[in-house]
């Protein structure tokens, strides 16, 4: 699991930073008590009882979180609340890969409830890095990354809740024997898979299914691509969440169905105050569903603004949001280009060919079985199929 920058203790010098002061144990949230218990285990101590009231009970999280809400009148509760981070993937001893910068690097990002923000940028950014760490998915120091007030990664209770919800990538699995990544499909219906998730509003799941137009009948090993995208939303969708993430969703879908899931979802902003944040490069008719504009580069927010403050986006005119994306991404390419032809041209690695110690396919010798010490005059065979690339 990747490790937060503040535990190993490295500072970031291209901007913002964080507490290098490691954290060796929590001392509050629901793993506070086993924490403590094994410590004192360790130190030769008799095993406390479990303090029960350092687990807090959903309900007191929520409430926990509400009350922080309504403590002040001038304190502004965020939907979406990202404070200075920094973070990157760990090397395999949980640390920070020597001599790379982080992915994301000083990210602060505020969104109110009722937003539907675009999160905008070239392959690369770090936009489904930031999705999945806004989603609880990786490990950042305490404080830095907030839903509603509350700790995306440490409060659990925001996903298990389905209060946070994130869907992006494709459906897949991982089966026993037969590989990673597996697609979603089986011989069932739609509908043994929609009515399985419990406490759905009858209503919400007929209105989700109808905008969607999913037949319950399809088997789930016989959809198309976009037909299987359409049950993975409609799954995602079917418990009211306060914060949405999308990474990239509407890929598989046909223009019917993209412009009436853009219609729900910014109903759902209007009508319940929920926060999207969706993470897109296809900009067909989103003029009308977004209210923020964020603009990702190089691990970096550029800017979070207003769709009605952005020079070019204020008449939402269709197509005017391509435009000026366009704009907006080939500045930013020839930026990148001119930083490297600063730094100078990096030399481009030349790949020779080393012979392994397998057998050669189709032979009964070893491809470097042949060599001076045998009174040969060639060391293997060139061509062979055994040959492999070595940096």
């Amino acid at each position: 699991m990747p490790v937060p920058v503040a535990v190993s203790g490295w500072k970031s010098d291209a901007g913002g930073g964080v507490d290098t002061t490691a954290t060796v144990m929590e001392t509050a949230g629901p793993f506070a008590a086993l924490a403590k218990r094994k410590a004192e285990e360790a130190s030769g101590g008799a095993a406390p009882a479990v303090d029960t009231q350092a687990v807090p009970a959903p309900t007191d999280t929520a409430t926990t979180a509400a009350a922080r809400e309504a403590s002040s009148d001038t304190e502004q509760v965020w939907g979406v609340n990202v404070n200075n981070l920094d973070w990157s993937y760990p090397n395999i001893d949980g640390t920070p890969i020597d001599g790379q910068e982080p992915l994301i690097k000083g990210m602060d990002l505020k969104l109110a409830p009722g937003s539907c923000c675009l999160l905008l940028g070239a392959n690369g950014a770090g936009k489904t890095t930031l999705l999945k760490i806004l989603g609880g998915k990786h490990m950042v120091p305490k404080d830095k990354v907030l839903i509603h007030g509350r700790e995306a990664f440490y409060d659990t209770g925001l996903t298990t809740s389905g209060q946070l919800s994130y869907i992006g990538g494709n459906w897949q699995r991982d089966v026993a024997f037969a590989g990673y990544g597996v697609t979603l499909a089986g011989d069932f219906p739609a509908r043994q898979m929609l009515d399985s998730i419990p406490n759905v509003d009858p209503e919400r799941k007929a209105r989700i299914i109808n905008v969607l137009d999913i037949d319950p009948e399809w088997r789930m090993h016989q959809v198309s691509d976009g037909q299987r995208r359409r049950v993975q939303l409609a799954y995602g969708l079917m418990i009211p969440y306060s914060v949405l993430l999308l990474d990239e969703i509407t890929v598989d879908l046909d223009v019917l169905g993209r412009a009436d899931l853009m219609s729900f979802l910014r109903r759902e902003c209007e009508e319940r105050k929920v926060t999207i944040v969706y993470a897109t490069h296809i900009f067909d008719g989103l003029e009308q569903f977004a209210t923020h504009v964020a603009f990702v580069a190089g691990g970096r927010l550029r800017f979070c603004e207003p769709l009605d403050e952005i020079e070019g986006l204020r008449s939402r005119e269709p197509g005017s949001l391509l435009d000026t994306v366009q704009v907006w991404l080939r500045q930013e390419a020839e930026a990148r280009r001119k930083e490297r032809e600063s730094a100078g041209f990096v030399k481009k690695k030349v790949f020779e060919y080393v012979r392994n110690s397998g057998w050669g396919e189709g032979r009964m010798a070893s491809t470097v079985s042949f060599g001076p010490e045998l009174g040969m005059k060639h060391v293997g065979i060139k061509g062979s199929s055994n040959a492999v690339m070595r940096n």
